[in-house]
């Protein structure tokens, strides 16, 4: 059922070495490759045929369902809609991303848009993760969309990570928290050569007493650009956080536009940002244990992605 190619994928994007234990869902080139189902998460494709509805019980804690998408035929742009019903009091892990094959000079790409309903006193940790490889010179794209909605005093965190190969990514999140809830996102992205990401957020802090963060870690090589723009709202009592750091290296660019507004007297807002060049200092403290340059390089961008 699944090649080296498919294998490669899934290991680089879920870290999967087969099918998962528990509940999955894998779509291949536009396609269901392979679905299961638990006692207490469903999966169903949706009305229009264009994605799934993943329904997950009141109370489902300790569970997790994989959802990976895999491309590797040329000249397809795959276009996924899923939403996620996670049940009040339960706690769960949603493992998603996408993983492309190029192998020809024709393009590639793919769009999945997430919506996550969570419910009162609800937890749910998303890790998605974008890859793309291959020899051929087609442009890969992926622009992935994610709408958290927040019920009472539920917890989201969001892993949303673009390790390598993409030449075109436009990314955007959305969240609404009600009361007494919260929600962590934290984004890494790396590009190089030629290649553009933009990252578009919009955090809208609802309810009282309800807290966000938002981390961006961003590392760009070559001649590539990155740019990020996010936006804090608050319209109750409330705290929410922005962090944005990117690494630019050789002649690449970055333009980083944090904002934050606030309705309400009672609202705490707050934000980081910086953009600079490698710490020499730390390069030549690693050089002199022992590493390369380019090793060095490299485990300093790995240390800052994490």
């Amino acid at each position: 059922m699944l090649d080296a190619i498919d294998k490669e994928l899934l290991r680089s994007v879920a870290e999967l070495e087969g099918l998962p234990k528990g509940a999955y869902n894998i779509r291949k080139n536009g396609k269901l490759l392979a679905r299961e189902v638990s006692a207490n998460i469903e999966i169903v494709t949706n009305r229009d045929n264009t994605g799934i509805d993943i329904h997950i019980r009141p109370g489902t804690v300790n569970e997790s369902v994989h959802i990976p998408v895999i491309l590797s035929q040329a000249d397809l742009f795959d276009v996924v809609t899923n939403n996620f019903f996670v049940g009040e009091d339960s706690d769960v892990t949603i493992i998603a991303g996408c993983g492309i094959h190029c192998g020809s000079d024709k393009p590639e790409g793919h769009a999945g848009v997430h919506e996550f309903h969570v419910g009162k006193n609800a937890r749910v940790k998303y890790v998605e993760k974008h890859y793309a490889t291959g020899s051929g010179n087609g442009k890969r794209t992926l622009n992935p969309v994610t709408k958290v909605f927040l019920d009472t005093g539920s917890h989201a965190e969001m892993e949303l990570t673009q390790i390598g190969g993409v030449d075109e990514a436009n990314r955007l999140n959305e969240a609404t928290l009600a009361e007494k809830s919260s929600l962590l996102i934290t984004e890494r992205v790396m590009t190089d050569g030629s290649q553009t990401a933009v990252s578009k957020n919009t955090i809208l802090l609802q309810g009282t007493d309800s807290t966000a963060e938002l981390i961006s870690r961003s590392v760009i090589k070559g001649d590539s650009r990155q740019d990020f723009y996010a936006t804090l709202e608050a319209r109750a009592k409330c705290y929410g956080h922005l962090e944005c750091d990117a690494i630019v290296m050789d002649n690449g660019t970055n333009e980083t536009i944090p904002a934050l507004r606030s309705l309400h007297p009672e609202a705490e807002l707050t934000h980081e940002a910086a953009i600079g060049k490698m710490a020499n200092d730390q390069l030549v403290k690693l050089m002199t244990l022992g590493l390369e340059y380019d090793e060095a390089v490299n485990r300093i961008i790995q240390g800052f992605l994490k």
